[in-house]
């Protein structure tokens, strides 16, 4: 299990360098998320981050309420970003905590499910933030493999759940990180 807390930190870190190449003026450039610009997905990051915490904790929806809407940013948005990923980093290397039930929209889950969960948003989010900065958009292969293997089996209920793109078809002979991101309804 301290695997996976590593392979969650390393994909916010993946993301985070990616956070930390953006340029005062690319906050407002589109990415591959239509309903998103750069400043929405990265604010979008730092509130997935702010609630593991409180989630990894054993809290519940309602006692989270809502105290992470809005803009989570401000005026320095990779400060908040790598306070954000610090909090949530530590909170799922806590003992006992990928063990734990975590009190989701949909129902309760392990705390390891959850983390896994993360891990998967910020990997493939990456790739979204390098597209929307004009930056080196290859994944790291790890975590491609790991989104890839978790993913993967759930693939009909990721797709009937509307939270994503229609899936994408491929060759079979595509590489793991375009068959990763055509099953979440990205084009490579």
């Amino acid at each position: 299990m301290t695997e996976l807390a590593d392979l969650f930190g390393r994909a916010q870190r993946q993301f985070g360098a990616l956070v930390h190449q953006v340029g005062d003026g690319a906050w407002g450039n589109g990415t591959p998320c239509t309903d998103w610009d750069v400043r929405a997905l990265v604010n979008h990051l730092v509130y997935e981050a702010r609630w593991a915490p409180p989630l990894l904790a054993g809290a519940t929806l309602e006692e989270v309420g809502d105290q992470f809407e809005g803009d989570l940013l401000g005026s320095d948005p990779k400060t908040a970003y790598d306070e954000a990923t610090a909090a949530s980093t530590q909170a799922a290397r806590a003992p006992g905590v990928l063990e734990r039930t975590v009190h989701l929209s949909y129902g309760d889950v392990p705390g390891g499910d959850y983390v896994g969960q993360m891990t998967i948003d910020f990997t493939v989010h990456a790739w979204d933030l390098a597209r929307g900065i004009g930056a080196d958009d290859t994944l790291d292969a790890n975590l491609v493999k790991f989104a890839w293997e978790t993913a993967e089996p759930q693939k009909e209920m990721l797709a009937a759940s509307g939270m994503f793109a229609a899936p994408i078809d491929v060759p079979a002979e595509a590489d793991q990180q375009t068959r990763l991101l055509a099953m979440f309804g990205r084009k490579r």
